[in-house]
């Protein structure tokens, strides 16, 4: 699933093609998304200008005079970019199932095989949208440090880890990076949140914080699906330093990488580094 720096990755990828370009059309070729794709959405946005692009959490806002276009990528879900001059333009795949045409040529096509994501229409700000009233800091802003982190987990007796991946604590800490910024921090997952010291919710932040930035600079993870506006694959994976790595040496002890199941999800953490 395409978590927030693949999300960064692709608003990063689009924002400077269709910024204060004017829609000609839309076409949509299936609109049973998780979410049903807004009807009429063709007339919705004829000739509305794109004011911005932003992301909120895991979801791509394109920000219109009269509402917002909100994006959610799903399991599998990608947004490409293709110029008027491109040999593939008009060449739709079986899974690429809205395409928004602009005046000068330029298609932001969404692609989703398993067709989780969503592509919804709502006129108004995207601070009252109801998937965004509930959600937390964004975890690279400055309302997201040692204080609020420890505040927010002393009360809570579950796992870290969850407590982590839950959007009302922080957005778009998703399950590999997670496992990334706990083995970094010496956290084991398994840790009641409520006992994570204000100290080593500092450590916490400031790796949570590395590890996105890190894992945006280098385009993301691509375990399945992902590939950014262009067509081209995130390569993150490659720097994992726990996650997937299962019986695998620890890259600083040279133990072995524990994996247990977290609330459904695969988490990956050394016993001996991590307490």
């Amino acid at each position: 699933m395409p978590e927030l720096p693949e999300v960064e990755t692709t608003l990063r990828g689009i924002r400077s093609h269709i910024e204060n370009q004017t829609v000609a059309d839309v076409v949509v070729r299936q609109a049973k998304l998780r979410l049903p794709v807004t009807p009429d959405l063709a007339g919705i946005l004829h000739a509305q200008k794109v004011l911005s692009c932003t992301r909120r959490a895991k979801y791509l806002l394109i920000h219109f005079p009269a509402g917002i276009l909100l994006i959610h990528l799903g399991m599998s879900g990608s947004l490409r970019i293709f110029t008027a001059e491109h040999p593939l333009i008009e060449h739709a795949g079986k899974h690429d199932h809205v395409d928004i045409r602009f005046e000068n040529g330029t298609v932001l096509r969404y692609h989703d095989p398993r067709r989780f994501g969503m592509v919804v229409w709502f006129a108004g700000a995207a601070e009252h949208h109801p998937l965004l009233t509930s959600l937390g800091p964004e975890p690279l802003e400055s309302g997201f440090d040692a204080a609020y982190l420890h505040a927010k987990l002393s009360t809570q007796k579950r796992a870290v880890k969850l407590a982590l991946m839950d959007n009302a604590v922080v957005v778009g800490v998703g399950n590999i990076y997670a496992n990334e910024s706990l083995f970094k921090s010496g956290i084991s997952p398994k840790r009641p949140a409520n006992r994570v010291s204000e100290e080593e919710c500092a450590k916490l932040v400031d790796n949570i914080r590395a590890v996105l930035m890190r894992a945006i600079e280098t385009g993301g993870s691509t375990l399945r699906d992902f590939v950014d506006s262009e067509g081209k694959s995130g390569y993150f994976q490659q720097e994992y330093t726990v996650y997937g790595r299962h019986n695998q040496a620890c890259v600083k002890c040279g133990g072995l990488i524990h994996k247990e199941t977290i609330g459904q999800r695969g988490t990956f953490y050394c016993p001996n580094c991590q307490k």
